[in-house]
Formats: C-alpha cells, structure tokens, sequence
C-alpha cells in the first residue's frame, strides 16, 4: 500500500485572523562536552585575536603622533640650538674683545715688539724701519724700539711717527721691502665676520650638541 505523499509542511500555522493556530515546538540540540570546549576555545581565541589587533592599532596610532610631535619638535630645537651657538659665540667674543683691551691697555707695547722679533730676518738689512703708530703708542716707542732693534742686530736707523688717524693700539712697521700692519679693532671685526659666516654656513645643519644626540 502506497503511502500518501506529504507535498508541505510548516512549524508555524496561522488562522484567518494572523493568530498562530498551531507552532511545531522546535527540538533542542545538545552539544557533547568537547564541542562546547572547542566552541569556547575558538571563541576565546577569536576574542583574543580582536584584542591583539585593537592593542596593535592604537599602538601604531600612538607612535604615528609621537613621530609627528618629533617631526614638529625637531626643526624647533635646530632652531634653538642655532640661537643658542650664535649667543655663545657672541659672548667669547665679547669676551675676548674684553680680555684682548685690557691686556693691550697694561702692555701697548707688546704688539710693536711682538711683531719686530718676528720680522727680524726681513729686516736685519734695511737702512732704516719706519714705524707709524696712534699717537698715544708712538710717544712711548721711540727708546724702546731702538734697544730691541739694537738687541736684535738691526743697525739702521728706527724712525717712530705718530700717525692721528690710527684707531688706539694700531702701528704700521714700514720696512722698505714691506710693510707689517696691526690694527686691534679691524682684527676683532675681521674675527667676527669670519665666525658670522661660519655660523651662517653651517646654518640649522650643524652637529648635535651633544654627541651622539643624533644618528
């Protein structure tokens, strides 16, 4: 005998008025202990997984800011570094500009008889060394000049003139081949525009200043 073929079949009846007439109550599955310890695990570990990359994500974030703080920051200290090399450099000057007058008040002298000792084989031959000097040194030259020139070996004749024009502390040394000249403050200039230039060379390019700061 041939059963009757069942075309459809439904859970959930309703009636006329959209009311549930009938509801097939669906079986519960249970899960063996294994399977709910593998569900867990996996569920554990996808949790984890999450977690891991989260953790990542703000850390790369973190470190993109902080680069971008750094990028911000550093051209700011090259900047103050700068500014502090041009301050040092301007106070050892000062500072040597200080130092350099007052030994030039106590020996305005020394100069003069520096620069004779070092010009003594150029002039040992010459008839006669002309020394032009600001007024203030050139009284004082004449006698001393001649015995440092005697002492050296120089025989000709040591002409002191006073020159107005000359700044305090400067002297020419006129020797007939040549000329020795000395002039405190156009030096200084001199020393201050060389080191102006090299500051502005080496520009925000400058080494660290501390060693090592850098890499």
């Amino acid at each position: 005998m041939t059963q009757p073929i069942q075309k459809f079949s439904f859970d959930t009846v309703f009636d006329g008025r959209g009311g549930i007439a009938s509801h097939t109550p669906r079986p519960k599955r249970l899960f063996p202990v294994e399977e709910v310890e593998q569900i867990r695990a996996a569920a554990y570990a996808e949790g984890e997984r999450a977690a891991l990359a989260s953790v990542a994500a703000q850390q790369a974030n973190a470190l993109g800011q902080i680069a971008a703080a750094c990028a911000q920051a550093l051209p700011k200290l090259a900047e103050v570094a700068h500014e502090h090399r041009e301050s040092s450099a301007a106070l050892s000057l000062a500072c040597a500009r200080a130092i350099a007058a007052s030994a030039l008040d106590r020996f305005p002298q020394g100069p003069v008889h520096a620069a004779l000792e070092s010009l003594a084989r150029e002039i040992e031959a010459q008839p006669r060394l002309v020394v032009s000097a600001d007024p203030a040194l050139a009284a004082a030259l004449q006698t001393t000049l001649e015995e440092t020139a005697r002492r050296m070996g120089f025989e000709g004749a040591v002409v002191v003139k006073p020159e107005g024009t000359f700044r305090p502390h400067a002297f020419i040394l006129d020797f007939g081949d040549g000329q020795a000249a000395f002039d405190p403050a156009a030096a200084a200039e001199r020393v201050t525009q060389a080191l102006h230039a090299a500051l502005a060379a080496e520009g925000l390019h400058a080494e660290p200043l501390i060693p090592g700061s850098e890499s």
